[in-house]
């Protein structure tokens, strides 16, 4: 996917699809919202991991079963932290706690997301920010949304004057990954205004796609921290590729969303790090 003129409109779907999968997430994201305290409470690597799972485990024992039957057909993506391309034909991946790591913590920049992927594409996708209230969504085609709002990216075109971001997408990446991560913050602090790394990458996506950020990039291809943000980007006007300016598809190894105007000057920056 490049950019939402780029994406064809015919798939399939409609607004009775798009309202099932938000009554599932509205659900979803009040039980997280519930179990959501503005402490840190775990101490213990152990006792992180164990409130993470926990989080997974109440929230997909009420957001499974109503995905599944909203797209008879459609398959289950597993694992939220694997990556690569998945077999052809329709998959749901879903983070049912997007930014858990911020929601043990006590802090609010956490989501609840599910996107249908079909043949290693984003197709639908909603994002639900349950402490705001907030609804993220696009369908291919049909534009991307904030709480029904049309969604516009940066109009930027100069990369100096841009606001940007990474971050980490998962705990134990390699040494290399790492260091990557760290030479491409350096160029970015170096060509752009400012760097933001921080967790969840959707966090920062939907700030792409509505026009606060600038750009987005990660070393990285686990799917269930792209596919939404993607999605919302390319329907908002902007541009989805990897690193070096290739089109991005789930068998990317790393990404880039950025606003039109400054892609090719993240590119340059970006390039020789990947």
């Amino acid at each position: 996917m490049s950019t939402a003129t780029g994406t064809t409109p015919d798939n399939g779907l409609d607004a009775t699809l798009l309202n099932r999968v938000t009554e599932a997430v509205r659900t979803a994201g009040e039980l997280l919202r519930k179990r959501h305290t503005p402490q840190a409470g775990c101490v213990s690597l152990d006792e992180i991991v164990t409130e993470i799972h926990a989080n997974d485990d109440a929230v997909l024992d009420v957001l499974k079963a109503p995905l599944m039957a909203a797209r008879p057909g459609a398959r289950w993506a597993e694992d939220e932290l694997e990556g690569g391309a998945l077999p052809p034909g329709e998959w749901w991946i879903v983070d049912p706690a997007e930014g858990n790591i911020n929601h043990v913590h006590g802090m609010d920049d956490w989501a609840v997301t599910v996107t249908l992927v079909r043949d290693n594409h984003p197709v639908l996708t909603v994002v639900h920010l349950p402490l705001t209230g907030d609804w993220y969504t696009a369908v291919a085609g049909h534009g991307a949304h904030l709480n029904g709002a049309p969604l516009r990216v940066s109009a930027k075109t100069d990369l100096g004057a841009a606001l940007v971001g990474t971050g980490q997408a998962r705990p134990g990446e390699d040494e290399d990954t790492f260091h990557r991560i760290g030479a491409s913050v350096t160029q970015m602090l170096i060509h752009g205004l400012v760097v933001r790394v921080s967790v969840p990458a959707t966090l920062q996506l939907i700030h792409v796609a509505a026009g606060r950020m600038d750009a987005f990039w990660q070393f990285s291809d686990v799917r269930s921290g792209l596919v939404a943000g993607a999605l919302l980007v390319a329907e908002a006007g902007g541009t989805v590729t990897d690193t070096r300016g290739n089109p991005w598809d789930l068998a990317g190894r790393d990404f880039l969303a950025t606003a039109p105007g400054i892609h090719a000057a993240a590119v340059s920056a970006l390039s020789p790090r990947a």
